[in-house]
């Protein structure tokens, strides 16, 4: 009996023991939220008022990134976008003989780094740049045309916010395009607009003044129709397939356990073991860990090469893990996000085998988003869109459990 005993304590610890190694394997083998990856995109981590980057937020792990566009290397391509267009016209851009070329300006969201830089592009090539963002600090230009010197001043600049709070707003591009032209009348002889929406919005004002030109940013799929149409003059296309697809492949290359330069170069500027590489040129800036699309100047002598449905033929499918992944994107009513991006997202992440989840918000509180962000051990990795620049600790408050 007593040998019974003996033989059946030694078999409890060896199961004990091996239940025990098993668990240990099991719990080391599961990744917490803390440490998946993550990925910010379109809008960085930054305080809203310097700019300066959150790195507090981009050094939340080492599986932490942003993926974007040069913002300022967008600003300035806008700004030689309408200034190639003035120096190519006749006296009749003053409508109104003044000597004097006045423009109208649409501003995004004045704490948005993206809408911050193309504001300082455009300023700093009409000469009315002050060194300041605010619409309010501006100072006279001057551009030549045909020989002859213009003064370039800016009549009105002003932040685009719904009534509902949100930003970037088209909606209130249309309002003030129509109080503008009874503003002003015509001393507008331009219009700019830090994106393709608000531009759009502008060209829906009754009183429109015709041929009047006008300058968007984003290439949405409507504004190069309207380019093709000869209502849109121009707008610069920030290659969105290059960051859709940066977004998911700096994803799946940190899904798939690649570290160092690997995970932003694989599938990106390089070749990765599927074959996959984005065709449009980005960079990675180590500094702010971040990867960048460049962009390039649309206008009527090269719209048809942004037309809607061309797609980088440089991914291709691969034969990775599937995976999931919970994004958000900061405003479903979001023109360039809803037409241009969220599409290019759902073709290229099939491709790369990822699984995504979409949950949108308002574009104005915070909590529309982050009240959606849940359900977060259920997914492999994360891409974050915010309401505010500034709103990166929330979403990361989340992911400490």
């Amino acid at each position: 009996m007593k040998k019974t005993l003996v033989a059946l304590f030694a078999l409890a610890v060896l199961c004990s023991s091996l239940f025990a190694q098993g668990g240990t394997e099991a719990a080391a083998s599961i990744t917490l939220n803390k440490d998946k990856p993550l990925v910010f995109f379109n809008r960085q981590p930054s305080d809203p008022v310097s700019g300066e980057i959150d790195m507090a937020s981009m050094n939340w792990n080492d599986s932490t990134y942003y993926v974007g566009f040069n913002a300022a290397g967008g600003g300035a391509v806008q700004g030689k976008l309408i200034t190639d267009y003035l120096q190519a016209a006749d006296a009749s851009i003053d409508r109104n003989g003044d000597g004097i070329i006045g423009y109208v300006l649409c501003i995004g969201d004045v704490g948005h780094n993206d809408s911050k830089a193309r504001t300082e592009g455009i300023r700093k090539a009409l000469g009315t740049w002050n060194g300041s963002t605010d619409p309010t600090v501006v100072k006279e230009g001057s551009i030549e045309i045909a020989g002859k010197t213009y003064k370039v001043v800016e009549l009105e600049g002003k932040a685009m916010t719904g009534t509902d709070g949100s930003t970037w707003n088209a909606n209130a591009a249309t309002e003030a395009m129509g109080g503008w032209v009874t503003k002003f009348g015509t001393q507008i002889d331009m219009v700019v607009s830090n994106n393709d929406g608000m531009a759009m919005g502008c060209l829906q004002a009754s009183n429109y003044p015709a041929g009047v030109p006008i300058f968007g940013y984003d290439a949405n799929a409507d504004a190069i129709d309207a380019i093709g149409a000869g209502q849109l003059t121009g707008t610069v296309s920030q290659n969105v397939d290059a960051q859709a697809t940066g977004t998911l492949q700096v994803l799946r290359n940190l899904l798939d356990g690649l570290t160092g330069a690997d995970v932003y170069t694989k599938g990106i500027t390089e070749p990765d073991q599927y074959g996959n590489k984005i065709s449009a040129p980005v960079y990675y800036d180590a500094a702010v860990k971040g990867l960048f699309a460049e962009n390039s100047g649309v206008n009527s002598d090269n719209w048809t090469q942004y037309t809607a449905g061309t797609r980088d033929a440089g991914i291709k499918q691969t034969t990775a893990p599937a995976k999931k992944v919970l994004l958000t994107i900061y405003n479903a009513g979001d023109n360039f996000l809803s037409s241009s991006y969220l599409p290019a997202l759902n073709y290229y992440a099939p491709l790369l085998n990822i699984e995504l989840t979409v949950v949108q918000g308002d574009g104005q509180n915070e909590a529309s988003c982050l009240d959606k962000f849940t359900n977060l051990n259920n997914f492999d990795a994360y891409a974050i869109n915010m309401v505010k620049t500034n709103s990166g600790a929330d979403y990361l408050d989340k992911l400490k459990y």
